[in-house]
């Protein structure tokens, strides 16, 4: 699949060495406002080549929008926009175009479909999910209209875990450092556990974590089409991603309900609110108006330059691979700018579904 969201949909298209990426965006209601630098902005922060920390592929990832937008406003239409690939080293790949390599998707795609584009991994690379960004800067814009923030950060590289950060500096301390983590002292430390490992030709993985604020309780299904079911899904489905967690996870396992239930209560405007938020903002199903917090397990990036073992489909014999190119030391950093997006575009499309944001025309939501 291609395509994700019911009403609020994302079609994802192009490969790492291709001519271009991008997605359509098609459900976005008429009226929003929207430029190509609303877009470029979230580009910015998976772009590569911006650090010691990213792959050294320079890409300025910049947008252009061809439809969609009237006068600097959605027209209700879909809106397509692409970014050109300016910086492919495909002859990189010739070498190992028989050999798959170990933690890549290269095998499984030979053997479902029987042909892959194996300079850089094609349609499986990371790069693909410039659509997601794309996707997810159009629907962060239209959920801030109803007063929704999305953050994600990076708390934990390899066995370095970041200590709590007050949401209110969270997005400063992010500037801050490369790593994308609210606490700048084991962000420090996870700079230099990071450029070990590339001078290792190795690489490290890490946990991040994203939340949305202001989401309103009453989205979501409470059998199937459950709203943790489906961040979870979505979540899962970007590249790199081992597992999710929403609220305190798995770590309910080991707690008991009186330690872990959320109590509610009325703030003094009478809004309910829960005293705690094990549940991660998400309850039956169901949001509670609450935070929702979700964390993501990131693999360490496949592609290394130390030697591994592999096989050879052409000679059908066991033989070693030594990667070159061009490759992130570890993938967090960048990925926060995916996670945000990715839960934003599945904000979006339940905000329309669930009926608080009109499908047609924000107008009518904003008068």
């Amino acid at each position: 699949m291609n395509t994700t969201g019911k009403m609020f949909k994302v079609t994802s298209f192009g490969s790492s060495h291709g001519k271009a990426l991008g997605a359509i965006v098609d459900g976005c209601p008429a009226n929003l406002e929207l430029s190509e630098e609303d877009i470029q902005k979230e580009l910015n922060k998976r772009r590569p080549g911006t650090s010691q920390l990213t792959t050294s592929r320079k890409e300025s990832d910049k947008i252009e929008i061809l439809s969609g937008i009237f006068e600097g406003k959605t027209d209700g239409t879909p809106i397509a926009g692409v970014v050109y690939n300016t910086n492919q080293k495909s002859k990189d790949y010739t070498s190992i175009k028989d050999t798959p390599r170990p933690g890549h998707g290269d095998f499984c795609w030979m053997e479902k479909y029987g042909t892959y584009d194996y300079r850089g991994g094609g349609r499986g690379s990371a790069r693909t999910t410039i659509a997601h960004v794309i996707g997810g800067a159009i629907a962060k814009k239209l959920l801030a209209t109803q007063g929704i923030k999305i953050i994600s950060h990076v708390v934990q590289i390899g066995d370095i875990m970041a200590h709590s950060t007050e949401v209110d500096t969270l997005e400063e301390n992010i500037s801050k450092n490369s790593v994308k983590c609210g606490d700048l002292e084991a962000a420090e430390a996870m700079e230099e556990l990071i450029l070990k490992k590339k001078a290792e030709g190795d690489s490290v993985g890490g946990i991040v974590e994203t939340i949305a604020i202001g989401v309103p309780a009453g989205l979501g299904d409470p059998i199937f089409g459950k709203l943790d079911g489906e961040l979870a899904k979505a979540l899962m489905e970007i590249n790199a991603v081992k597992g999710v967690e929403i609220g305190f996870g798995f770590d309910v396992s080991l707690a008991s309900a009186s330690e872990i239930n959320d109590e509610f209560y009325y703030n003094e405007d009478k809004e309910i609110l829960t005293k705690t938020n094990s549940s991660g903002g998400i309850l039956g199903g169901i949001s509670n108006g609450m935070p929702i917090v979700s964390r993501i397990a990131v693999k360490p990036t496949p592609s290394i330059s130390k030697l591994q073992e592999t096989i050879n489909l052409k000679t059908e014999e066991n033989t070693t691979i030594e990667i070159k190119g061009r490759h992130d030391p570890c993938i967090c950093p960048r990925i926060t700018a995916v996670s945000e997006s990715a839960t934003a575009i599945l904000l979006a499309d339940h905000m329309i579904r669930s009926g608080f944001i009109h499908p047609n025309n924000l107008k009518l939501n904003l008068e």
